[in-house]
């Protein structure tokens, strides 16, 4: 199997974890929590699309949103993503250094003005993008 055939796998394996934990939360009573982390993947791009639409954005940011949607759809990583859990985490923690940059460059307005999801799960997003340094 080459490169191709082992992204696709890695990709079907993300999803159905994914969709594991939004079934594990759903069946839990925690409906709430299901809908937002069923939404969230969705959420991020359509925050992803936004940002690079915005004519407010410089073009530097603009090429960091265009180099992290390279990176997530490229089939190598720092860390594989057929690897359990680390192989996302690698992922989670690149889209929280972009989104770093958004937060601090301007607060995180354009960040909130452009999340289409729920207000808790961008709190998530928020703390999220505010490591430490």
């Amino acid at each position: 199997m080459g490169w191709w055939g082992w992204s696709l796998l890695a990709v079907a394996a993300v999803v159905l974890l994914w969709a594991a934990v939004v079934v594990g939360l759903f069946l839990g009573g925690r409906g709430t929590d299901a809908r937002a982390l069923a939404r969230f993947i969705p959420d991020c791009l359509v925050l992803m699309k936004r940002l690079l639409a915005d004519a407010r954005v410089p073009r530097r940011r603009k090429l960091l949103l265009v180099g992290l949607l390279a990176y997530l759809a490229l089939p190598f990583d720092l860390v594989p993503d057929f690897i359990p859990i680390a192989g996302q985490l690698d992922d989670v923690i690149v889209v929280a250094l972009v989104l770093r940059s958004f937060v601090r460059a301007d607060g995180g307005a354009l960040v909130q003005e452009h999340w289409p999801g729920p207000e808790r799960t961008l709190g998530f997003v928020l703390r999220a993008a505010r490591l430490p340094t």
